[in-house]
């Protein structure tokens, strides 16, 4: 054949093309895509007031093809993102071999107050491919240092008021602060750092500078108070301009606890505030909090209190006082006073409370004079309103969280706390408003004092739902109604308690940072939510507050400053930095609190005599069933300050191993050992409790702290199944042994004894609450019942995370995803399917990636996915009634190089998997 003169030349250009653009394509393909969710410190993204000047770096490899692991990786740092990544100032790590993609140190020159810092990163595969640099990064850092701040803090004496709460305590009536300022040239950048004693919100130019609530959060206040910083660049004029600031007690100068004497003479809150502004044109100008500022208390906001409510009187109104066009003739000077350095300023190192999550209302019950709007959902916030009133007429707002039989207001466990917001209206019609300096914990709202000629609408109240501002982290579904609602009743106990702090409830007179709550539900925490930076920020908290004697508070920050602590409490110091480095993988957190570690483990010492403890302890709080009839239950509280004092010095052997101390590992590690033979002689004879009572949670301990000989645990596990027979099968544990139940129960093959546990339907049981109407976790496992009524103890919160710790056992062995190694580098996805469940599937985000195991039972065959993120290995247990039948991806297993054969057993197999999803199947009956 011959072509044409022009039909070859058309086919040459389009051979030419093709060959071209193939070769570009291969250049391109060789290159791998860009590393993605590039964070720094404890996972933060792009943070603005960042505390930390010596950061870590993290991210994640890519799920594409060719990419199973990382040989090597550079970082580059830079003053401007213009610099990168070829002439980084700051620091280039140069090309590391290393496998870790996270933690990773910074190592340049100093970071200092107000710095803007760029980065990027690279990565080379298995194979020594390098990937494209990943898109810029960025993080400016706060004011650092006490020194930084020019500003100084300001406010009214609101003590000499003389208001008087509930309770004959302080009030100090909400101030509102304001500084007409004036710039000659154009903004280029504006940043305002800002704190407060107590808590603010703060607008320019009439715009509200964030929708953060009730910062700048709760800290021990007398050591630190943390410090925000705003981009408000967008807000800042040419010309005049009004800062505003409405400043309330909050958790600093409101009413905390139950010590009238703490509360009866509290600080006048004040706010410092500075605001920093470049010019287009280089020059500088600086707004500080002075005596140059006025401010009232004759705003709308009459009262503001975290546990009695808010008062908003509609007629005090001041429109526009926020802009330049508002008379503050008749406002009042500020008094002034100098920032010190007795209280540590420093950024927020978590992040702050939002508003998160919106409800309906589901339900309007009618009463002859007031309405009950039913969220069916307990929850943490306020409310949001738009009720029709007449004008004068006071708008009463209560709170429950459930409703006693009679359809009456259950409010009786809410003991001294109001709870009750008010709203005095101006004008007749519809008013709009939302409680801003308080917070609630309910499930039902009613409304008396509005309009009687309307008809209550459901959209009348809202309820909107406030938390720290984290993100989900894991995910649980299963086959089965009730262990859905038990997880949800677990994502709502978390949401509901981590309010800056995490509390031990959220509605009575307490929400306080209770330790033995914490330190039993941070691994569950953990898995549901990104907190590490919230946990990481508590426990600086918490190192904050130890006594000089080592000692930890019952609460932290420690507003009942009574010197006293607990085993099982206190031993948070050591559980939770150890818990965290186990799921992140991050040593900082060991770093950080090792010495705390230290302290308390001599604080335990100190309070034994030949390794006994005889440490005051909450004991196994609120035990089911006591037999003397006391919340503490009936397990010895020397037994467990024992156990515990062993258990905090094994963590801190454990830590010091990690941290390369050797010698101190041998140490504790020695001191471990000699509590540990003291406890087994004091407690225990061949396995079985001595010299005193006997109960599940002795067992427990002792089982799950490793305590025993050898010889002997068979027959205490034995024991602790007698002890469990004996309660028909049933737990009898309270917030100490409930944790170790299914831990222990697990480690010794009682599968099916947990199974049992768990789908209880009965009291005492998860499922019991939640047959009752539960949302929430309880405090109690029998808080209320539909025969009974309410228990009628006044501490009886609806809203308590500490029984959700068996989230953990069911993230880490129904669905099955657990770490082998710290941060998931080495994943264990061991699954235990098991009736009245046909199928579950969890999904976790580790440091490196998405992990998943989802399992289903169809025609006696187990169908499991699984998914092991990039940079990481996975040990894969699979159950099977017939090794020969397993399944990858409809193929008969065989040796490759992604699965490999470990171990063949009887009713199990064990494959080492690289990087990827797979689907399983094998033949298997429950």
């Amino acid at each position: 054949m011959i072509l044409h003169k022009s039909v070859f030349k058309s086919y040459i250009y389009v051979l030419t093309y093709f060959v071209f653009f193939s070769v570009m394509s291969c250049e391109n393909s060789s290159v791998l895509q860009e590393a993605k969710h590039l964070t720094i410190s404890e996972g933060f993204k792009n943070p603005l007031g960042f505390y930390d000047a010596k950061p870590t770096f993290s991210w994640e490899l890519p799920v594409v093809e060719g990419v199973i692991s990382q040989s090597a990786y550079q970082i580059v740092v830079a003053s401007s993102p213009d610099l990168l990544p070829n002439n980084p100032d700051l620091w280039d790590s140069n090309k590391q071999s290393s496998s870790q993609s996270v933690w990773i140190n910074y190592e340049g020159k100093p970071l200092v107050s107000r710095q803007k810092v760029f980065w990027q990163v690279k990565y080379w595969n298995q194979d020594d491919k390098a990937s494209n640099w990943s898109p810029v990064q960025n993080f400016e850092l706060g004011l650092l240092n006490n020194s930084d701040w020019k500003a100084k803090w300001i406010g009214l004496p609101t003590k000499e008021e003389g208001v008087l709460g509930s309770q004959d305590n302080i009030i100090h009536r909400p101030q509102y602060l304001r500084k007409v300022f004036e710039l000659s040239n154009d903004v280029a950048n504006a940043r305002l750092y800002i704190t407060a004693k107590g808590v603010f919100d703060v607008a320019i130019n009439g715009e509200d500078v964030s929708d953060d609530v009730m910062p700048p959060g709760y800290t021990p206040y007398k050591k630190r108070i943390e410090t925000i910083t705003y981009d408000v660049t967008d807000l800042i004029e040419s010309g005049q301009n009004t800062i505003g600031v409405e400043v309330a007690a909050g958790w600093h100068s409101g009413r905390l606890g139950w010590m009238k004497s703490y509360w009866s003479d509290t600080e006048s809150p004040k706010i410092l505030c500075q605001l920093e502004v470049t010019m287009k044109d280089g020059s500088k100008a600086s707004i500080i909090s002075d005596d140059t500022w006025k401010a009232t208390t004759q705003g709308p906001i009459r009262i503001s209190e975290i546990y009695d409510g808010e008062t908003y009187d509609a007629h005090l109104e001041m429109p526009h006082w926020t802009t330049n066009s508002f008379d503050d003739k008749n406002w009042k000077a500020v008094q002034a006073f100098p920032v010190t350095s007795t209280i540590k300023l420093e950024p927020k190192r978590h992040t702050t409370v939002k508003s998160k999550i919106v409800l309906e209302s589901k339900e309007i019950i009618l009463k002859a004079d007031a309405a009950i709007f039913d969220l069916q959902q307990n929850m943490v916030g306020v409310p949001l309103l738009k009720v029709p009133m007449k004008m004068g007429d006071t708008l009463k707002i209560r709170f429950a969280e459930m409703l006693s039989p009679d359809g009456t207001f259950y409010t009786d466990n809410y003991r001294s706390a109001q709870s009750t917001d008010y709203y005095i209206a101006a004008k007749e019609g519809t008013i709009e408003w939302m409680p801003k300096f308080t917070f609630h914990g309910f499930r039902y709202v009613e409304l008396s004092g509005f309009d009687a000629s309307k008809t209550p609408s459901k959209n009348w109240v809202k309820g909107v739902v406030q938390y720290s501002n984290f993100n989900e982290n894991g995910s649980f579904t299963s086959s089965h109604e009730k262990l859905n609602q038990l997880q949800s009743n677990i994502v709502w106990g978390l949401r509901g308690n981590f309010f800056d702090i995490p509390t031990d409830c959220p509605q009575r007179d307490e929400r306080m940072g209770w330790t033995g709550d914490a330190q039993v539900f941070g691994p569950t925490s953990m898995f549901n939510a990104d907190v590490y930076k919230f946990w990481a920020s508590w426990m600086q908290s918490v190192r904050e507050s130890q006594y000089d004697n080592g000692g930890i508070p019952f609460v932290v920050p420690d507003v009942l400053h009574n010197g006293k602590v607990s085993s099982g409490w206190g031993d948070v110091c050591t559980i939770i930095p150890w818990k965290i480095y186990y799921r992140t993988g991050d040593v900082g957190i060991l770093e950080e609190n090792y010495d705390m570690m230290k302290k308390w483990v001599a604080h335990h010492q100190a309070t034994s005599k030949d390794f006994i403890s005889h440490m005051n302890s909450f004991a196994d709080w609120l035990q089911p069933y006591p037999e003397n009839g006391n919340n503490k239950g009936d397990t010895s509280h020397s037994l467990i300050g024992t156990a515990f004092f062993a258990h905090s010095a094994k963590l801190t052997a454990k830590t010091a191993e990690v941290l390369g101390k050797k010698e101190e590992q041998a140490t504790y590690e020695a001191l471990y050992k000699s509590v540990a033979k003291a406890f087994e002689n004091a407690f225990f004879k061949n396995g079985k409790v001595k010299d005193v009572t006997a109960t599940q949670t002795s067992y427990l301990l002792a089982l799950a702290f490793d305590l025993l000989s050898e010889e002997n645990k068979e027959n205490a596990k034995q024991q602790l199944l007698e002890k469990i027979s004996e309660a028909d099968n049933h737990l009898r544990t309270g917030f100490l042994g409930t944790p170790l139940l299914s831990e222990v129960l697990d480690e010794t093959g009682e599968i099916d004894l947990m199974y049992k546990l768990l789908f209880n339907e009965t009291y005492p049981s998860w499922f019991y609450s939640i047959n009752q109407g539960a949302t929430t976790i309880w405090e109690r496992w029998n808080s209320y019942s539909k025969a009974e009524g309410f228990n009628p103890m006044k501490m009886n919160s609806l809203n308590h995370y500490a029984y959700g710790a068996i989230g953990e056992w069911m993230y880490e062995r129904i669905t099955g995803i657990a770490p082998l190694q710290a941060g998931y580098k080495i994943i264990s996805i061991a699954p235990i399917p098991k009736a009245p469940l046909t199928s579950a599937s969890a999904t976790l985000n580790t440091p490196y990636g998405e992990v998943a195991s989802s399992w289903e039972i169809k025609n006696e065959t187990l169908f499991l996915e699984v998914v092991v993120p990039p940079n990481t290995t996975a040990e894969i247990e699979i159950p099977t009634d017939n090794s020969e039948s397993l399944k990858v991806d409809n193929e008969n297993f065989t040796n490759g190089k992604n699965l490999k054969l470990i171990k063949n057993e009887k009713r199990k197999i064990k494959i080492l998997a690289q990087p990827g999803t797979y689907e399983f199947q094998a033949k298997y009956s429950l």
